[in-house]
């Protein structure tokens, strides 16, 4: 099995989709010319998944062979304990900026927000950064309150930050992508998504694309004038104990017992997001691979109907034309 993953990792395929700059966005970056890079890898999941530091090498090597400009990980990427701070400073290193968003599961194990705020090297929970005349805004979709909470991990954007995200719309004079780690819009979306949805579209005609991990699938769709990409996962999806199996030897099991609960693919996800305000486009390069072991439709997972299975919930970054 491990040389037909290596072989099938050297085979992965590339895909692409392309979307057209409105004017809008073009006048708010007149006077840039140079192309942007930017690396995206969201749900690495560090304590869940068996070779998350091979799938964190072959994402960086690609960085470094398109000389991407910023790498981001979108969150869900390493619990920040001692045994995770070798991977955590592994993605910080480099002459690439690094991004961090935070994932509600880089808090398991009991570690505040602003222990993994410090252990990832983030500046805060959010953050505004420009680059080459882009805007950058990464959320916290971890805050608390939400009045419609139903337990677990909190999935919500509370008035503080609405207010701080807000103003930065407002006051940007560049062009914005919006990054969080849990959807705005889509599947799997945060408490107060409506919300959210309401306040970006007010600032619809700066916003590029809004960008998120968390739900593992592949996804695009565009709400109130403002386009939302899910980014896979770059392990796995989580099928739960009903679906318990095992699709690995015995020995990588009892390695790593939360693979059981996962059907993993074959090879790291990820993404390179080219930003061209020269030929007025922007393009999403990004990789295909399969699954090991039976997909969640093959497992009969029902959360997601067998149709919305068959349209996103695939081993891959899609290929799209818009």
């Amino acid at each position: 099995m491990s040389l037909d993953r290596r072989s099938f990792i050297k085979s992965t395929l590339l895909t692409s989709f392309s979307l057209a700059f409105p004017s809008s966005i073009l006048k708010l970056w007149a006077g840039q010319s140079e192309i942007l890079r930017l690396g995206l890898i969201t749900d690495l999941h560090r304590d869940i998944i068996h070779d998350a530091d091979h799938r964190l090498q072959t994402f960086l090597e690609e960085m470094n062979r398109v000389q991407a400009h910023a790498k981001i990980q979108l969150g869900d990427f390493a619990i920040p304990k001692q045994g995770n701070q070798s991977f955590i400073k592994l993605f910080n290193q480099g002459n690439i900026p690094a991004f961090h968003v935070l994932g509600n599961h880089d808090m398991d194990e009991n570690y505040s927000k602003e222990y993994a705020v410090q252990a990832f090297g983030m500046p805060s929970a959010y953050y505004a950064q420009v680059i080459q005349g882009l805007r950058i805004l990464i959320l916290d979709g971890n805050d608390p309150g939400s009045p419609t909470t139903k337990g677990g991990y909190a999935s919500y954007i509370g008035k503080v930050q609405q207010d701080w995200l807000n103003q930065q719309l407002a006051d940007s004079k560049e062009p914005v992508i919006v990054i969080s780690h849990q959807p705005i819009a889509g599947i799997y979306t945060i408490d107060n998504a409506l919300e959210i949805q309401n306040l970006l579209a007010v600032h619809a005609s700066k916003i590029i694309l809004a960008i998120n991990g968390h739900a593992h699938v592949d996804q695009f769709i565009k709400v109130g004038g403002v386009s939302y990409l899910h980014l896979n996962s770059a392990s796995y999806y989580w099928v739960g104990e009903k679906h318990t199996h095992l699709s690995m030897d015995a020995k990588t099991h009892d390695s790593y017992p939360s693979l059981a609960l996962t059907c993993p693919y074959a090879a790291a996800l990820f993404g390179v997001l080219t930003l061209d305000p020269k030929a007025k486009k922007l393009t999403l390069t990004g990789r295909k691979s399969s699954w090991i072991g039976p997909s969640p439709l093959d497992l009969g997972y029902t959360i997601l109907s067998p149709a919305e299975q068959e349209m996103y919930l695939n081993p891959q970054i899609s290929n799209r034309e818009l």
